[in-house]
């Protein structure tokens, strides 16, 4: 390979990093958005932050966690 080649494939990949950062940042300003519509409609962000994480754990995932929050809760209280 070039150096001419190698310069503009590193230019290539560092412009395709950069367009997609700025995809991430636009989605993460629209899911705020999001979040400041339904708080402004009455519903709690953080509880709804955590129904997402969730609901992307699988079943066995979510009563391991279930199990956890309650045995951690009765020795705290």
């Amino acid at each position: 390979m070039t150096e001419q080649t190698i310069d503009e494939k590193l230019k290539s990949f560092v412009e395709r990093i950069e367009r997609l950062e700025q995809e991430k940042k636009d989605l993460l300003e629209d899911i705020r958005s999001i979040y400041l519509e339904a708080k402004g409609q009455g519903y709690d962000p953080r509880a709804m932050r955590q129904v997402i994480k969730l609901r992307k754990m699988s079943k066995a995932e979510r009563d391991e966690w279930e199990f956890l929050i309650t045995k951690y809760s009765e020795q705290m209280c």
